[in-house]
């Protein structure tokens, strides 16, 4: 039964957290994996793709989207996303409490 590992730590037991609960990473940024599954502009491929490659759809049918870093839906004993690399597919027609985008601010 979900969630297996969720203690709760950041105030938001079983559901998205607003981002910031927890210190950011050493490169300045939050919640890179564990929060939310992250949508992102590429279609998924079963294999990691070269950069120039990345918008193709795979082949044998309709277009999913590649999303990125596991959400707090994962545990250990689940689906082991909780890393940024992370990625699975899905339908770009997907809306769900555990998918989400990051949005970015040049200063």
């Amino acid at each position: 039964m979900f969630p297996i590992l969720d203690a709760g730590a950041d105030g938001y037991k079983a559901q998205a957290a607003p981002a910031g609960c927890f210190k950011p990473n050493g490169y300045g940024l939050y919640d890179m994996a564990g929060n939310v599954w992250e949508w992102t502009k590429d279609l998924f491929a079963p294999e990691v793709q070269p950069r120039e490659s990345a918008l193709q759809a795979a082949p044998g049918g309709p277009p999913q989207h590649l999303i990125k870093g596991g959400s707090f839906l994962c545990s250990d004993d689940y689906c082991f996303r909780y890393r940024p690399a992370a990625r699975e597919a899905g339908p770009p027609d997907t809306g769900a409490s555990h998918i989400g985008f990051r949005t970015v601010i040049r200063e």
